[in-house]
């Protein structure tokens, strides 16, 4: 393992999944949220580029947007499904809840803007810094890096949906060879969330 790229992993994965938990520990809508929000995305990007090069990645010599698209949509409409079950079942439905105020208090353009740019962040670490600097099985190790950096949130729900979203765009950094396909997922799966959970859960 380049110790370049090993020793920005390990840092920014402490860092970033300090600022993770706090950031989803503040008030929903407060200016520390959203500064909390912003520093973590500097985070997880800062890392990513302090480590070395980074690949957007092609299939068959084109940029994957498209596909990148439809399984963004097909793991949102997923997790769709697996709302109108959890909506059913108490406490997994605070769990989503507790998650979801933060969509819904404070200005609309503003969490969908951190949205957008912490899920771009959270690919150009996970799937492109750490995917390089993981010898074998990265897929795998990637995944479960991001599933452990989100239960500091204490919300296991959120570690799960984490740890589904890492299979997926961990598969797709794999084909491609780079972090683009895995970037343009993770902000259609994010972006659908943002706005479908709320009005699933009547919020």
């Amino acid at each position: 393992m380049d110790r370049r790229r090993a020793t920005a992993a390990v840092v920014t994965a402490v860092v970033g999944a300090v600022l993770l938990g706090l950031s989803l520990r503040a008030e929903p809508g407060s200016a520390g949220f959203y500064a909390g929000t912003i520093a973590l995305a500097a985070v997880w990007a800062g890392g990513a580029l302090a480590s070395g090069p980074l690949h957007l990645g092609r299939t068959r010599e084109k940029r994957p947007v498209l596909p990148a698209l439809l399984v963004g949509g097909s793991l949102s409409g997923v997790f769709i499904v697996g709302g109108l079950v959890v909506r059913e079942i108490p406490w997994l439905a605070e769990r989503v809840v507790d998650v979801m105020t933060y969509a819904v208090v404070g200005s609309g353009p503003l969490v969908v803007a951190v949205t957008l740019v912490n899920g771009v962040a959270e690919e150009m670490y996970f799937r492109g810094a750490l995917y390089d600097a993981v010898p074998r099985h990265p897929v795998l190790f990637t995944t479960v890096a991001y599933t452990v950096a989100t239960l500091v949130t204490g919300n296991p729900l959120l570690a799960f949906a984490a740890f589904l979203l890492g299979l997926v765009v961990g598969q797709q950094r794999r084909i491609s060879g780079g972090l683009l396909a895995p970037a343009i997922t993770h902000v259609t799966w994010s972006l659908t969330m943002l706005f479908a959970l709320p009005a699933l859960f009547g919020l």
